[in-house]
């Protein structure tokens, strides 16, 4: 089968078009025929190992897993012994960041986990978006008990992850004010923003309003910079790690401190997140915004494309033939 593979870590120049065997599904297991994945943060940041501590979960010299792609989406093409869940022939999508697979024409993914029926009519390259940025916004939401009557601001609105957040929050309740640049004010009003800041007139960290949860989808601000802003009681999130990996360790000291604190919450998904997600998605709660697709053969070009951090929404990966 065609797919595309790293055997070292690097730039995006690593990763290549192979033929390898097509994969076996284990006993829980089903085997995918992919058709729609996406290029993403999560994939670049395992496929570079720019943050060394990936390498303690993908190989600490080698990639384990060669064939990247966390989301995927496609036609079920055979079960594992044990599968009762799914049948052949089952339109499925979903999220794997632990063995990966979605760049490629097949792969394995356990029947268990985080993987679901698509939405009747919904085309694939849609179904593969749904997962990875609405997981991590989800995540950091639940960790601060985002409701009606708080006032969140979303930093990095035009993002997977932020794009996912704004829609999210006004979801359960919250107001919501969204930071992007010019040209994509009008979409992020369409996802139901109730402010919008352009960054290149204002910058959000000298507002005079103040919020119960800033929440940075893209990594660029840092909580020193955004206390003025944050409620007394209030939440500061951040996707990335922070200058000097800050962010984690003052995870663990500032709730203790009884004011503004910093929350980390560790990404995770299960089959019913991704059942949750669906539901959003079929009641229109929840639509990834797409930017643009990429063939298989152009995966380096993909890859340069997400890394210079101005995508909006998603990428997708055309697998099919």
């Amino acid at each position: 089968m065609k797919a595309l593979i790293h055997t070292k870590y690097g730039p995006p120049e690593v990763v290549s078009l192979a033929d390898i065997p097509v994969p076996v599904p284990k006993k829980n297991e089903v085997l995918i025929k992919v058709y729609a994945s996406t290029v993403n943060r999560t994939d670049s940041g395992f496929r570079s190992a720019n943050y060394f501590v990936s390498r303690f979960f993908s190989g600490l010299f080698n990639p384990r897993n060669q064939v990247l792609g966390c989301e995927f989406a496609g036609e079920i093409a055979a079960l594992g012994g044990e599968v009762t869940a799914f049948n052949i022939g089952d339109r499925v999508f979903g999220f794997n960041d632990s063995t990966f697979g979605g760049h490629a024409e097949y792969m394995t993914t356990p029947a268990d986990k985080a993987i679901a029926i698509i939405p009747e009519g919904m085309a694939y390259e849609v179904a593969a978006a749904l997962t990875e940025g609405c997981h991590y916004a989800l995540g950091n939401i639940r960790a601060a008990k985002i409701s009606k009557g708080h006032k969140v601001l979303v930093n990095g609105a035009t993002g997977a992850i932020g794009s996912a957040a704004v829609q999210l929050c006004k979801y359960f309740g919250a107001e919501v004010v969204a930071v992007c640049e010019t040209k994509h004010i009008d979409l992020v009003k369409s996802l139901g923003a109730d402010t919008v800041i352009d960054y290149a007139q204002e910058d959000f960290t000298r507002m005079t309003h103040s919020f119960d949860v800033v929440f940075d989808a893209v990594g660029k601000s840092t909580f020193g910079k955004c206390k003025p802003i944050i409620k007394e009681k209030g939440i500061y999130m951040s996707t990335e790690l922070g200058p000097n990996f800050e962010n984690p360790f003052l995870a663990m000291f500032t709730p203790m401190l009884g004011g503004k604190k910093v929350l980390f919450p560790l990404p995770s998904i299960n089959r019913a997140d991704v059942e949750f997600i669906k539901k959003l998605a079929t009641q229109g709660a929840f639509k990834p915004v797409m930017d643009r697709t990429f063939r298989a053969e152009e995966i380096v070009e993909a890859y340069k494309y997400v890394e210079t951090g101005f995508k909006t929404g998603n990428v997708i990966l055309s697998m099919a033939p």
